[in-house]
C-alpha cells in the first residue's frame, strides 16, 4: 500500500511514520515548463494545510506550493534550490521540496491516491 497522497493544487505527500515529505507532481512540473527559481520553508516553521509553503518559479509563471497537511518543517531541500532544474528532472522523487511532522494525520483524509489524482489529472486535458 502506498503512503503517497496527491492534492488538487498538484502537491505530493509521502508519509513514513509522522513525517512527511512533500513535493510538485509531475504534471505540475510540466505545465510549469523550465523551472529557474525555488523557495523553501524555514526549518521549524509552522504551516497549515492548503497553506502556501513554498514558491516555484519557471520561464512562464511562479507558482506557490502549499502544504497538504499542518505540521512543523523540519528538512528542505537545498539541491533544488541550488540547481531548480532538478525539479523538472525529477519531481515526483529527489526533488522533494520540504519534509515536516504532521500536526494531525487525519489531514491526510480527503487526499488522493495516484489512481484518483491520474484520473483527476486526465479531466483537466
Amino acid at each position: 500500500m502506498s503512503n503517497t497522497y496527491f492534492t488538487t493544487e498538484h502537491e505530493w505527500i509521502d508519509v513514513d511514520g509522522d513525517i512527511g515529505t512533500v513535493g510538485i507532481t509531475d504534471h505540475a512540473q510540466h505545465a510549469l515548463g523550465d523551472v529557474v527559481f525555488v523557495e523553501l520553508p524555514a526549518l521549524g516553521k509552522r504551516v497549515a494545510k492548503a497553506t502556501e509553503a513554498a514558491v516555484v518559479e519557471s520561464v512562464k509563471a511562479a507558482s506557490e506550493v502549499f502544504s497538504p497537511v499542518s505540521g512543523d518543517i523540519v528538512a528542505v531541500n537545498d539541491a533544488i534550490v541550488e540547481q531548480p532544474g532538478l525539479v523538472n528532472e525529477a519531481a515526483e522523487t529527489t526533488a522533494w521540496f520540504f519534509k515536516l511532522r504532521l500536526a494531525d494525520p487525519a489531514e491526510l483524509t480527503g487526499l488522493m491516491d495516484r489512481a484518483a489524482y491520474d484520473e483527476f489529472v486526465k479531466g483537466l486535458e
